[in-house]
């Protein structure tokens, strides 16, 4: 018989949503039959995604969101809810990177990753968690029925890399956040796991694998191949959905094999 993840009835927030992962995790999440409500700075990106989605029979919304900026945050949190309902699953993807060595990294370098990869990461997944946790107490309006969490952390944060290690840092802080959360909002059925990507082609980086230091890289991998978005819809799915209700605190690599 056939088996099938389905999302309807489901708000989910993803932020970082105005390209790459962001975007495809926010066009599969509606495909699965979730309402989305799309978050980031370029409101223009957002409102062609938004376009996109609603040509396909989507229910997709657009928020403003600096997740550098805590009442940006908050705001755009109260939004969503007030305009799509309450929200049970959150994917917290917004992410920025720099590439230099160590001796290079200067204060506004470090800030600016940690201020996006971490800060900022945290208190998004803190603002949704505790309407979340308000909910499953029966504290605030609106049914409960379990809530999903998914941080995009990095197979950066398993393994170290060169020449970007200030962004292995961030993302190994986000895997045990990931972690902690777990393990506190567990209890009141707050699944909270991680998605640790490999090399993935989008087009923010498409240009770098034609180059020869990105020819390089691929012959590295274990397979020789980067990975596509739509490579990580089923587990992206399947950590919304309720069928993963026994999974809390996992950190999933999806990588290829490269941090093997």
């Amino acid at each position: 018989m056939a088996y099938s993840l389905d999302l309807s009835g489901r708000v989910a927030l993803v932020t970082g949503a105005s390209g790459g992962l962001g975007a495809q995790f926010a066009k599969t999440l509606s495909r699965a039959g979730a309402a989305v409500v799309l978050a980031s700075r370029r409101m223009d990106k957002l409102k062609d995604l938004r376009a996109q989605i609603e040509a396909e029979g989507g229910d997709a919304h657009v928020v403003s969101l600096d997740v550098t900026d805590h009442a940006s945050i908050k705001s755009a949190v109260a939004h969503a809810e007030t305009e799509v309902g309450p929200i049970d699953i959150l994917v917290n993807n917004s992410g920025v990177s720099t590439t230099q060595r160590i001796q290079d990294v200067g204060e506004e370098d470090y800030d600016f990753i940690f201020g996006t990869n971490v800060k900022g990461a945290f208190f998004v997944a803190q603002e949704v968690g505790k309407r979340m946790l308000a909910r499953s107490r029966g504290a605030a309006p609106g049914t409960f029925s379990g809530a999903h969490i998914i941080n995009i952390a990095s197979m950066a944060g398993l393994r170290v890399l060169p020449q970007i290690g200030v962004y292995c840092m961030s993302k190994a802080a986000v895997v045990q956040m990931t972690k902690a959360m777990a393990l506190e909002w567990g209890k009141f059925d707050i699944n909270v796991n991680a998605i640790c990507p490999g090399y993935i082609d989008t087009e923010i980086n498409h240009h770098h694998w034609e180059t020869e230091q990105g020819k390089r890289l691929v012959q590295m991998l274990p397979r020789k191949r980067i990975g596509k978005p739509e490579d990580l819809d089923a587990l992206l799915v399947m950590l919304a959905s309720g069928q993963s209700h026994f999974i809390n605190g996992a950190v999933i690599a999806a990588d290829d094999g490269f941090g093997l």
